[in-house]
């Protein structure tokens, strides 16, 4: 059973975050992708995020209506940093060994892995999907670090999706429209809840 795993900060789940998935599920063969909205990511240590709750509900309405889209919690249930080997590990104890993991990421997310916690443990138990980004820098490095990593990727044959977490919160802040980025329920959410601040204008 192939099972794709999406992690993220979702602040807030987009558009682009959905056809990646998509696509990587038909390409690759999944069952399911499963969404993993971040507890505390460690690399945004340094700045706010979102309470957890409204990032799990946004991700909750935006793939409610693909019944291969599943919503995992294990991230914000667990204290402390979200480490995707932790992950990884605990969904393998709950899973079994029946089940294949393929950790969708972008392919410059790709370029940091030897920065993550334990990069050489995760690639062995799961496949990366990759999926393609403006300006990525060459990975052949990347071989040296971690030895086998390349043998471990599958590279997404799909358009460039250029939409941001980062960038929606900026339109947001101008007062501007972020409809087609994000599913209209989510957008519906953003605003009933203000979860963004708008700049006075």
């Amino acid at each position: 059973m192939n099972i794709g795993v999406l992690g993220g900060t979702f602040d807030p789940i987009h558009i682009g975050h959905l056809v990646v998935a998509e696509e990587a599920r038909i390409k690759a063969g999944f069952k399911e992708v499963l969404f993993v909205p971040a507890g505390q990511p460690w690399l945004k240590l340094d700045r706010n995020i979102t309470p957890a709750a409204h990032r799990v509900e946004m991700v909750r309405r935006a793939i409610a209506d693909n019944p291969h889209f599943k919503l995992c919690t294990l991230e914000v249930e667990r204290p402390g940093p979200s480490y995707t080997v932790d992950t990884l590990t605990m969904l393998r104890e709950q899973l079994g060994n029946e089940a294949s993991f393929f950790f969708i990421l972008g392919r410059d997310t790709l370029a940091e892995l030897p920065s993550w916690k334990e990069p050489k443990k995760l690639v062995q138990l799961c496949r990366l999907v990759v999926a393609p980004r403006l300006g990525s820098k060459d990975l052949k490095h990347l071989e040296t670090e971690i030895p086998g990593l390349l043998d471990k990727v599958i590279q997404l044959d799909m358009p460039v999706i250029g939409i941001s977490s980062s960038g929606i919160r900026q339109r947001i802040a101008q007062g501007l429209p972020i409809r087609y980025l994000v599913p209209t329920e989510v957008e519906k959410y953003i605003t009933e809840h203000k979860i963004y601040p708008t700049s006075a204008r």
